[in-house]
C-alpha cells in the first residue's frame, strides 16, 4: 500500500502542528471540520496519525514554484525561459534580497522555504515529546522516533545548506515564542548528524510499504550530512573533522550501494505510464516524496513540477498544446553547458532525459501532414558542423521515415553562427531541448497543473557519486573513478540498443482513458529521439564504452570544460570532473545549486555558462539572505530588533 493514501487520514495532525504548508498560507490551508484539538496527539491513535502526517512535509519540495527557483535557478544547468516570474533567483540581481517582491503569484518568496522547514521541525519535535511521555504503547514506537528523527535533521540539512547557520528549535512551541538566535553553520551541521544518526539507529532496514523510510534513507542523508561539512563552504571551521567526515561519507554511501540495485537502464527511472506504476518502486529510489491520482489523499497540492522545464509547442505549425507533451509554463531554459557536458554519441543520458522530437497532433487541413508525422526537431549538435545553414530550418529537412519536410527544426549550432558558443538557440526564450524527467501524462486535462509522479528525493544513483566525492576529498582519485565508472556503464548503450529510442512520461497519456476522453487522439507524444540527426553518424547498434582509466586523460568534454574554468591540479580536475558527472546524471533533480555552493563553485560555473546571472553573481550568494519577515518578526530582550541587531543577524552582503 502505498504512503499517500494514508496521508490524508493523517492531514489534521499536520494542520495542528504547523498551521499550514505555506508562509502565504496557500500550501495546506484545509477547512477544519472536526472538534478534534491537540488533545488528540496524548493517544496512541493520534500519534500514530501525526507519524503519517509528517510525511506530507517532504511534498513542499515539488509542490510548487519554489522547487526549482531554490535549486535549480542561478546555476550552470538552467537559466530563465520564457517565464520570468522568479528572475531574480536566477540572475542575483537586486531584487534578490531578504524581502523579494512578487512579481505575480507564481513568484518564490525568500520566507517560504525557511518558514515550511520549520513547520516540519515543530512537527518531529512534537512528535519526539509525545513519544518521550510513553504515551504511546504499539509496536511502532522505534519507527516513529526514526521518522521524527529524519525529518528533522533532513529539515535542518535544507537549512543549513541554503542559509548556514539557522536557530535550533528542539522542543515544540505551546504558546508564541518571539526570541530566537542564529547557531552557527558548525552547531547546526552538528544537530542534523545527530538526528540523521539517531533515524538510522531507528528506521527498520525495509518496509512494506512504498515511500516509507528507512535505515538507507537515513544513510544516505547522513552521508550527505558529512559531505557538506567536509565540503569548502565550511573550510574556516571544519579542519578537525573533514577526514573523518569523509571517511564516513564513503562508508555509508558503500552500505547503501551493497544493499540496492541500479535501476537496468537509465530511462527506467523516467519512463511513467501511470500513477503508483512501476518506475515508482524501484529498488534505485531510496526516498520519494508521495503524490497520488486518488483525490482524498492529495491534499491541495499534486506535483505540478512537469510544467516548468518546457520549451513552447503548441504555437508552431501542425501543432497544438496537448496532455501528452505538456503544458509549457517555459521558466528552465536549457543551457548550452548541458548540451555541451555530454558525450552525445556514447552517453545515452542526455537522449533519455531531454525531448528532441515531437508528433504532429493538429494537421492543418489540406496539408500533406498526418497525426503522428514528425512534427518538430531539436538537433543539438557541436560547435563546427556545417550541415545547418540557419537555426530555425523550416521546411528544409526531411523526415528520412515519410519523406516529408519536418515544420519545424532548431539547430543548436548553425553554419550561420560559426560555431560560437551560447548564442544559437539563446535568443529564443521558449525554444530549447526539454528536460523530461517530469512529463507527466496521466493528468485528467491538458491544462491540469497537480500531476501525479513521485518527486525523488534520493536514489542510488546519487548514492554512487557520494561515495566518489568522499574519495576525491581523501585524494584517492582512481578508487572514485570506480564508483564514477559504475554509472558510467549503466549511461553506455548497451549492444543491440537502438539509439533513437525515447520515452518520458508523456507516456501516461497512453493509458489514460480520461485523458483519451478529454483530447481524443490529439497526441504529440514521440517515441524517438534526434541522436542521428544531431550526431550525424551512421545508424548502429554496437555496444559503446564511457569507462575512464587514467585521471590524466579525463573525456574531452570535460577537459574543455576544465580548460574553460582553468583547473589545473588534479584535486580541482577531478572535482570538476565529479561535477560535470553530476550534472550528465542529475540534471534537473533540484540539487545543484546546493552542490555549487557547497563547494564554492557557484561563481566560477554561472559566471562561465549562465549569461543571465554572470554579471551579479558573487561568492556572497553562496548562502541565502536570511528572509525579512523573520528577521522583523522576532525580538531580543523583549523588544523588536534594531536595525544593527538585524544585521548581525543576517548573512553578509545581504
Amino acid at each position: 500500500m502505498k504512503l499517500c493514501r494514508n496521508i490524508a487520514y493523517s492531514l489534521l495532525a499536520t494542520i495542528f502542528v504547523g498551521g499550514t504548508l505555506s508562509s502565504c498560507s496557500d500550501f495546506l490551508n484545509e477547512e477544519l471540520t472536526t472538534q478534534r484539538n491537540t488533545d488528540y496527539f496524548d493517544t496512541e491513535e493520534g500519534i500514530a496519525d501525526l507519524a503519517t502526517g509528517i510525511y506530507y512535509n517532504l511534498r513542499f519540495h515539488f509542490s510548487k514554484e519554489w522547487a526549482y527557483a531554490t535549486t535549480n535557478y542561478g546555476t550552470d544547468e538552467f537559466r530563465i525561459g520564457g517565464n520570468a516570474s522568479n528572475a531574480a533567483w536566477n540572475s542575483y540581481n537586486g531584487s534578490f534580497k531578504s524581502q523579494i517582491t512578487a512579481m505575480d503569484s507564481n513568484t518564490a518568496l525568500m520566507e517560504t522555504l525557511w518558514d515550511n522547514m520549520y513547520i516540519g521541525i515543530n512537527s518531529a519535535n512534537i512528535l519526539l515529546e509525545k513519544l518521550s511521555l510513553d504515551i504511546y504503547k504499539g509496536t511502532n514506537k522505534d519507527v516513529y522516533m526514526g521518522e521524527a528523527h529524519f525529518l528533522r535533521g533532513f529539515n535542518y540539512l535544507k537549512l543549513v545548506s541554503q542559509y548556514g547557520g539557522v536557530p535550533l528549535k528542539l522542543h515544540p512551541s505551546t504558546t508564541p515564542e518571539r526570541e530566537f538566535t542564529r547557531s552557527t553553520a558548525q552547531a547546526t551541521v552538528e544537530q542534523v548528524i545527530d538526528d540523521l544518526k539517531k533515524a538510522y539507529d531507528y528506521l527498520p532496514d525495509k518496509v512494506s510499504m512504498t515511500g516509507k523510510l528507512t535505515k538507507d534513507a537515513a544513510a544516505h542523508f547522513l552521508a550527505k550530512a558529512y559531505l557538506f561539512r567536509a565540503s569548502e563552504i565550511n573550510d574556516s571551521w571544519n579542519s578537525n573533522t573533514k577526514s573523518a567526515d569523509c571517511a564516513e561519507a564513503l562508508r555509508l554511501a558503500k552500505e547503501v550501494i551493497s544493499h540496492r540495485t541500479l535501476a537496468s537502464n537509465f530511462s527506467d527511472l523516467w519512463n511513467y505510464t501511470e500513477p503508483d506504476g512501476a518506475n515508482e518502486k524501484l529498488d534505485e529510489i531510496i526516498l520519494a516524496a508521495q503524490f497520488s491520482s486518488d483525490k482524498s489523499s492529495r491534499g491541495r497540492y499534486g506535483n505540478p513540477c512537469h510544467l516548468y522545464f518546457l520549451s513552447v509547442y503548441q504555437n508552431l505549425p501542425q501543432m497544438k498544446r496537448d496532455i501528452a507533451g505538456g503544458r509549457e509554463y517555459q521558466r528552465l531554459r536549457t543551457t548550452y553547458y548541458m548540451y555541451n557536458v555530454y558525450d552525445m554519441v556514447n552517453d545515452s543520458r542526455f537522449w533519455k532525459s531531454f525531448k528532441t522530437k515531437y508528433a504532429v497532433n493538429n494537421p492543418v487541413k489540406g496539408s500533406t501532414y498526418e497525426k503522428g508525422d514528425l512534427g518538430i526537431m531539436y538537433v543539438i549538435n557541436r560547435p563546427g558542423d556545417t550541415r545547418f545553414d540557419n537555426m530555425e530550418m523550416k521546411e528544409k529537412v526531411a523526415d528520412e521515415k515519410t519523406g516529408k519536410l519536418i515544420p519545424t527544426v532548431f539547430v543548436a549550432y548553425p553554419k550561420d553562427r560559426n560555431g560560437k558558443d551560447d548564442t544559437a538557440l539563446y535568443d529564443e526564450l521558449s525554444r530549447f531541448a526539454s528536460c523530461s524527467k517530469y512529463l507527466d501524462g496521466s493528468r485528467e486535462a491538458v491544462n491540469d497543473m497537480p500531476g501525479f509522479r513521485d518527486g525523488i528525493l534520493a536514489r542510488l544513483g546519487e548514492t554512487y557519486l557520494i561515495a566518489a566525492e568522499a574519495l576525491i576529498r581523501q585524494h584517492e582519485y582512481d578508487d572514485a573513478l570506480y564508483y564514477i565508472n559504475e554509472i558510467r556503464k549503466r549511461a553506455a548503450y548497451k549492444k543491440g540498443e537502438d539509439r533513437s529510442a525515447y520515452c518520458d512520461g508523456g507516456a501516461a497519456y497512453n493509458s489514460n482513458s480520461l485523458g483519451y476522453a478529454s483530447m481524443g487522439d490529439v497526441n504529440s507524444y514521440m517515441a524517438e529521439n534526434s541522436y542521428y540527426e544531431s550526431n550525424g553518424v551512421s545508424e548502429t547498434t554496437d555496444a559503446t564504452n564511457l569507462i575512464v582509466t587514467d585521471i590524466q586523460n579525463l573525456p574531452a568534454e570535460d577537459k574543455a570544460i576544465i580548460d574553460k574554468l582553468n583547473y589545473t591540479d588534479d584535486y580541482d580536475r577531478m572535482m570538476c570532473f565529479l561535477l560535470n558527472e553530476r550534472s550528465r546524471e542529475l540534471c534537473g533533480e533540484f540539487l545543484r545549486w546546493e552542490d555549487l555552493a557547497r563547494t564554492k563553485t557557484l561563481v566560477a560555473r554561472a559566471k562561465a555558462f549562465n549569461p543571465d546571472a554572470a554579471s551579479n553573481v558573487d561568492e556572497h550568494h553562496c548562502l541565502r539572505p536570511i528572509p525579512q519577515t523573520y528577521l522583523d518578526a522576532i525580538q531580543k530582550d523583549g523588544h523588536a530588533l534594531t536595525s544593527e541587531e538585524k544585521k548581525a543577524e543576517q548573512n553578509p552582503g545581504y
